[in-house]
């Protein structure tokens, strides 16, 4: 089991930045990716993932948003900077385990409200 706590959400101006952080516990070894989601309403989206080599990024988001992970620390975060509007979401974080077999462990957090006001 692997346990994912989210912190850094709040309001901030169009144009501000924001950092998150997701502190992972547990079986934190078997992580593969780590990942942020978000979520408005009826739309939930990849924003950022992260692997021991490479990083992806959504579109909508690229040349703003950083992820980064801390292994020692057991820590994801996401630098957001520029930030718009269209960012306010709950934002998710996210831990993969491959099971062995082809497919993995899921793990999500709790969730942080990120709201951009204009």
């Amino acid at each position: 089991q692997v346990q994912l706590v989210e912190s850094g959400g709040g309001l901030v101006q169009a144009g501000g930045s924001l950092r998150l952080s997701c502190a992972a516990s547990g079986n934190t070894i078997c992580i593969s990716t780590m990942g942020w989601y978000r979520q408005a309403p009826r739309k939930r989206e990849l924003v950022a993932a992260i692997t021991s080599d490479s990083t992806n990024y959504a579109d909508s988001v690229k040349g703003r948003f950083t992820i980064s992970r801390d292994n020692a620390k057991n820590t994801l975060y996401l630098q957001m900077n520029s930030l718009k509007p269209e960012d306010t979401a709950v934002y998710y974080c996210n831990a993969l385990c491959p099971t062995g077999h082809g497919t993995n462990y899921n793990y999500w957090g709790q969730g942080t409200q990120v709201t951009v006001s204009s």
